[in-house]
């Protein structure tokens, strides 16, 4: 199943805290993408997926971007995975390396998009912020830095090994009764160092650093698939794939592109709607690509169904997912998302209401409504955003932001030092 209307957060570490915790990055004081050094991350206090999961038995492993914290409140083996082989931050730390390199032997390895960086090792002196590498941590036994980074082309090699140690995982609890649960957050989605294996970039504009990496990671996704198959298991797993957010234009040409307006940051949809698709052989009947509505929020409550385990949800706190387990059963026309908002940072940005979407602080002024209107069904690509047309859904629209205002004097959002 193609999900025509999958939407995310704006931008990466927020889609992750929504996927984690089920719940809008605003609620739990998460809003902003996160930088080495940074205090912010995912509190303690928060459930994830994997914590619920792990409470009902299954046994839980996560590999790639981490991206919700660097201090150990905030990490995998303490937020709910058994196993964990991660790295903390986004993937510019992997182009910072090749700027190192560039400073000591004049070349460059990549691309030199941070040329200003000082190298790792003069930044913890000028600034005292450590650049951790990979990670490897286990739950109970805390976690250690297996590797340090020092180039882009390097995340190319870890990307390999996170497949490798992966369909190992698969192979050994295939073997076992207990159910599995896996989050791979894969970095081959940035304009980090492309793969040299010319079985990947024939017919990809050289440039195209995202382009040629993402050929790299259609393979990697269908070896893992064919394990799944191959210890027969594919029929008795879940397989849910999506992208965090849309394309970063300030790596062009170097990274994503879209037809929708907007891109990675935006409430626009080119920064929201984003691809993915879910594939349960037996299940799911292939072939599908329904337009209901489903957001990256969904995830959390629906495995929580799937599982047995949706009673162990907290009910001390707002969780924003939808269970649709009857969409990805029973297809088009079974999504039981009606409403969306989206958040730019701590602020509501845009709200949507079935087909209707309000990018909010756009529009007239005098008193008139102060946001631009899209039928984003007929309008993907929001080129005509005239609020005059949609003066009708003035009060639909500022019904739907008052009760949610209403909820959040209920249940207040946390706040966090970045």
């Amino acid at each position: 199943m193609a999900f025509s209307s999958h939407y995310t957060e704006p931008t990466c570490t927020p889609t992750r805290i929504a996927l984690m915790t089920g719940r809008l990055p605003v609620r739990t004081g998460v809003t902003d993408v996160l930088w080495p050094g940074g205090t912010a991350g995912l509190p303690g206090e928060e459930r994830t997926i994997a914590e619920l999961l792990s409470e009902a038995g299954y046994s839980t492993a996560m590999w790639g971007k981490w991206h919700v914290g660097g201090a150990e409140e905030s990490a995998p083996e303490n937020q709910g995975f058994d196993y964990a082989y991660y790295t903390l931050y986004n993937a510019a730390f992997w182009m910072w390396a090749d700027v190192e390199e560039h400073y000591q032997a004049d070349v460059v390895a990549g691309n030199a998009h941070f040329y200003d960086f000082p190298g790792s090792e003069e930044y913890k002196e000028r600034y005292g912020i450590k650049i951790h590498g990979i990670m490897q941590g286990e739950k109970g036994k805390g976690r250690k830095e297996i590797q340090r980074i020092t180039r882009s082309s390097q995340m190319v090699e870890h990307e390999a090994e996170m497949v490798r140690q992966i369909k190992g995982y698969i192979k050994e609890q295939a073997k076992s009764e207990k159910p599995f649960f896996i989050y791979w957050a894969s970095n081959a989605n940035s304009p980090a160092g492309s793969p040299k294996d010319v079985r990947f970039g024939q017919n990809v504009d050289s440039r195209n650093n995202n382009g040629v990496e993402m050929v790299k990671h259609s393979a990697d996704v269908a070896e893992v698939l064919q394990t799944l198959k191959d210890e027969g298991i594919d029929e008795n797993t879940l397989v849910v794939w999506m992208s965090d957010n849309g394309p970063m234009y300030a790596f062009y040409p170097n990274s994503g592109y879209s037809w929708l307006k907007g891109g990675k940051g935006d409430v626009f949809e080119g920064g929201v709607k984003t691809p993915a698709f879910a594939r349960w052989p037996g299940m799911i009947e292939p072939g599908q690509d329904p337009l209901d509505i489903i957001h990256v929020s969904d995830m959390f409550t629906t495995a929580a169904r799937i599982a047995g385990i949706k009673d162990n949800i907290p009910d001390d706190r707002v969780t924003d997912g939808i269970d649709q387990t009857s969409f990805l059963l029973n297809g088009e026309g079974h999504g039981r998302r009606h409403y969306m908002l989206h958040y730019g940072g701590a602020k509501v940005g845009a709200a949507r209401l079935g087909d209707y979407k309000a990018i909010i602080g756009g529009g007239v002024g005098g008193g008139l409504p102060q946001f631009e209107m899209y039928n984003v069904v007929r309008d993907p690509g929001e080129k005509y955003g005239k609020v005059y047309p949609y003066l009708w859904f003035v009060q639909p629209i500022s019904d739907l932001m008052g009760s949610h205002m209403q909820m959040i004097e209920k249940y207040p959002h946390k706040t966090y030092a970045q």
